[in-house]
């Protein structure tokens, strides 16, 4: 359950920051409700799964989490750069995750 609760943490962060650039385009109270209620149930959900895990493979894990999600949100939703170099890196970073999980 705690893996279920870290993995869901960072997509709700992924969320969270696709509503930080929503909100530097249109300023609206419905942008910053969204933004605050994703990064709260994120946090909350990362603190949950801390209880179980170790702070350090949780925190690695969010963040990964948080990473991928964010350049791939920016990427299929924003227009930015899809250049092979860059999903090498995130790529990188999504197996150092998954490394983590393993290990753990």
């Amino acid at each position: 359950m705690a893996w279920f609760a870290l993995i869901l943490a960072g997509l709700l962060e992924t969320f969270g920051v696709a509503m930080i650039n929503q909100l530097s385009k249109t300023k609206n109270w419905q942008t910053v409700l969204l933004l605050i209620i994703g990064f709260g149930l994120s946090l909350s959900l990362l603190s949950y799964s801390m209880q179980f895990l170790p702070m350090g493979t949780a925190y690695a894990i969010w963040t990964g989490i948080g990473v991928v999600g964010g350049a791939l949100v920016g990427m299929f939703f924003y227009g930015e750069s899809k250049d092979w170099k860059r999903l090498v890196f995130i790529a990188m970073v999504l197996s150092s995750a998954i490394g983590l999980k393993l290990v753990s």
